[in-house]
């Protein structure tokens, strides 16, 4: 009707786009738009959310050996989940754990970009030559350390140390001496992500502006004093993230200790996180997929409220 008064007071009408010409948007902007993003859409969709969902879907139900659900239990699967001494003895792990890594990834990686960020030569260089090791595999990164660095025989390279100071060779993943095995674990997980976040930490330091040290040096402030009162509250944010994403891939630990401490399916006290343990249960012998599924929600869960309550406790997303 609108057409046909326009056309009759004698204005110019557009023809109105064709379904196929909106859906592809002007000069087939929607079009190509999804030629790029569509295939990975897809795998995301088919690898990612359909096995979350069915996931969640198995925690409601006995499922041994299949991935087919045959009796529904409801929240059963969930009690004996927690109830479960192992999986918290698993949490229990992944605290200490998290002792250990998250504290001293943070200083480290800190104390390298506040290094790098100063240096007057080679800055691109130390960046990547600190960087590198994110790209190595966990796996591989666990193999050498267990193999070559810290094999716990006379011709390691750490036992080899050891030897040229005098002191005797050292099992380091023995479980009947010494919680050696600690420290296997945190210098391969630290010499893998020190880089990435100090990465972080230096996209941080130059978003600082200059005149704030302008400012400290006309009053006189140097050394320490600026990195206290400058330096560090300004890289609050970056400073919030870096916690969070430390303690969440805490959270997700598996490949080292994994390589590192598995013996038999044995693990040494405190040597097996909640994702190790959930392996166990889902693809050991039983293969209890009703259980793992339950175990993996709830760890969900737990992942979820901390990185909300830290992000609240940091203010993170907040204004400086």
């Amino acid at each position: 009707m609108a057409e046909a008064a326009a056309a009759g007071a004698g204005v110019a009408v557009r023809p109105r786009p064709s379904l196929g010409r909106r859906l592809r948007g002007d000069q087939d902007r929607n079009l190509w738009f999804w030629v790029f993003v569509g295939p990975f859409a897809l795998g995301l969709l088919v690898f990612v959310y359909v096995p979350i969902a069915w996931s969640l879907y198995l925690s409601f139900f006995d499922s041994y050996n299949t991935v087919t659900p045959t009796t529904f239990v409801g929240l059963r699967n969930y009690g004996d989940m927690l109830s479960d001494p192992a999986f918290r003895s698993s949490l229990t792990t992944f605290l200490a754990f998290a002792v250990f890594i998250v504290p001293t990834t943070f200083v480290a990686s800190l104390g390298l970009a506040l290094l790098v960020h100063r240096a007057r030569f080679l800055q691109t260089f130390f960046r990547s030559v600190f960087f590198l090791p994110t790209a190595c595999s966990y796996v591989v990164a666990a193999l050498i350390w267990k193999m070559s660095i810290f094999s716990g025989v006379r011709f390691g390279l750490a036992n080899t140390i050891l030897g040229w100071l005098g002191i005797e060779p050292v099992a380091w993943l023995s479980v009947v001496q010494p919680p050696w095995y600690w420290l296997v674990i945190v210098t391969v997980r630290l010499w893998l992500q020190v880089g990435f976040y100090m990465i972080l930490f230096l996209a941080g330091l130059q978003r600082i502006s200059p005149t704030l040290y302008e400012a400290a040096a006309v009053d006189g402030a140097q050394g320490f004093q600026v990195t206290r009162y400058i330096t560090v509250p300004q890289l609050r944010a970056t400073s919030a993230a870096v916690l969070l994403l430390l303690l969440v891939n805490a959270f997700q630990a598996f490949d080292e200790f994994y390589n590192l401490l598995a013996t038999s399916g044995q693990y040494p006290p405190y040597g097996r996180p909640p994702l190790v343990y959930l392996y166990y249960v889902a693809l050991g012998q039983g293969q209890d997929f009703g259980h793992g599924s339950a175990g993996a929600v709830i760890l969900t869960l737990i992942i979820g409220l901390v990185a909300v309550l830290q992000g609240r406790v940091l203010r993170l997303g907040g204004r400086d």
